[in-house]
């Protein structure tokens, strides 16, 4: 089989303190002497039943973690990591999303909380080599003026280079609060000229998804994997082009699916859907990029089916097309190459010169 690793792909939804690693966390524990949950550091995944207590378990277990992100350097490790991270697994680009609020205290306001975020997006791309976005996501767990702020925010800094933000997004429990609440920030956004890539269709069902296009018109949507739910709305995402940012280890770890095998990837696949394969919080999830298409391939895709992944998630992103374009060209070079077989070994009387 080829090698996963070296697969060009695109990276779409990925969560700033979700994206650390666990020697990073431990590390920025350390150093602030401060002393982490056992879960996070037991190198075990987080599995949660999908209901409210569950989510309370994941979203204190991100809450720990990041108490410990609390000074700028620790903000741009936080994004150069990501991006030297996402380089091992063969990613052309990241988009990485962050709510700047969560960091405002410590560093001065929610704008320089962005602009750090921004400026360290492009040192991380030139070492990298990984292209960057920024994406400014509102959380569902505050006050919709909350996300009018941001929204007006995010606007400022509106663009498609790594120093800029080309995104706004709307994340946490999607069962909290009614998704029209949300309609006025992302028009503000959308004035802008801002991609909208709001959460939606992983916690709740199709019907969330129903009101996600109806009142927040997403360019993507992240997760959307209970779109399988309603065959009317698989083809309506496939007449529109929307692609779906799908997390296979989010959906286990949050008890969405009992196991991998139970993803529908299969059946959004087949439907005609853009699939942008993510790994949401690799830190709880212990699962990074390249694991979401060692997934997909148990799940019985071909390398031509992941090739095809791959590049549904490089066509799905908001880079330029003239990289699309060579990146393209590079999962085609991809699929060229043989598989991977281990070397015959050589007959007995075999001769070999020295």
């Amino acid at each position: 089989m080829r090698d996963l690793q070296k697969l060009p792909k695109a990276h779409l939804h990925l969560h700033f303190t979700g994206s650390l690693s666990v020697p990073t966390l431990e590390d920025l524990a350390r150093r602030q002497k401060r002393r982490l949950p056992d879960n996070l550091t037991d190198n075990v995944a987080l599995h949660v039943p999908a209901d409210q207590r569950g989510w309370f378990r994941f979203q204190r277990s991100y809450d720990s973690a990041r108490t410990v992100v609390r000074s700028e350097e620790a903000m741009r490790r936080i994004v150069r990591e990501a991006a030297k991270a996402d380089a091992a697994e063969g990613s052309r680009r990241l988009e990485i999303q962050i709510d700047p609020t969560s960091y405002a205290p410590f560093v001065g306001g929610i704008t320089p909380a962005l602009e750090i975020v921004l400026d360290e997006a492009v040192k991380a791309q030139h070492e990298s080599g990984v292209e960057m976005g920024v994406i400014v996501a509102a959380s569902r767990t505050r006050h919709p003026m909350d996300a009018r702020t941001l929204a007006r925010l995010a606007a400022r800094y509106a663009g498609d280079g790594p120093g800029q933000v080309i995104g706004f997004g709307l994340s946490n429990d999607e069962r909290r609060g009614e998704v029209s609440e949300w309609g006025p920030a992302f028009r503000i956004a959308c004035r802008a000229g801002l991609k909208l890539v709001p959460h939606g269709g992983e916690l709740l069902g199709a019907q969330a998804i129903w009101k996600t296009l109806e009142y927040l018109h997403p360019d993507r949507i992240g997760h959307g994997i209970r779109a399988v739910e309603d065959p009317r709305l698989l083809e309506v995402l496939a007449e529109r082009g929307i692609a779906l940012e799908v997390c296979p280890a989010s959906n286990v770890s949050l008890g969405v699916f009992s196991d991998e095998s139970e993803v529908p990837l299969r059946i959004i696949f087949d439907a005609g859907i853009p699939i942008a394969l993510s790994a949401d919080d690799p830190l709880l999830f212990l699962s990074r990029l390249t694991d979401q298409y060692e997934t997909a391939r148990n799940l019985g895709f071909s390398d031509e089916e992941l090739a095809e992944l791959a590049r549904e998630s490089i066509r799905a992103s908001f880079a330029a097309e003239s990289s699309k374009r060579a990146w393209l060209s590079e999962v085609d070079a991809w699929l060229a190459n043989e598989p991977i077989t281990s070397k015959p070994a050589m007959p007995s009387d075999c001769v070999t010169e020295r």
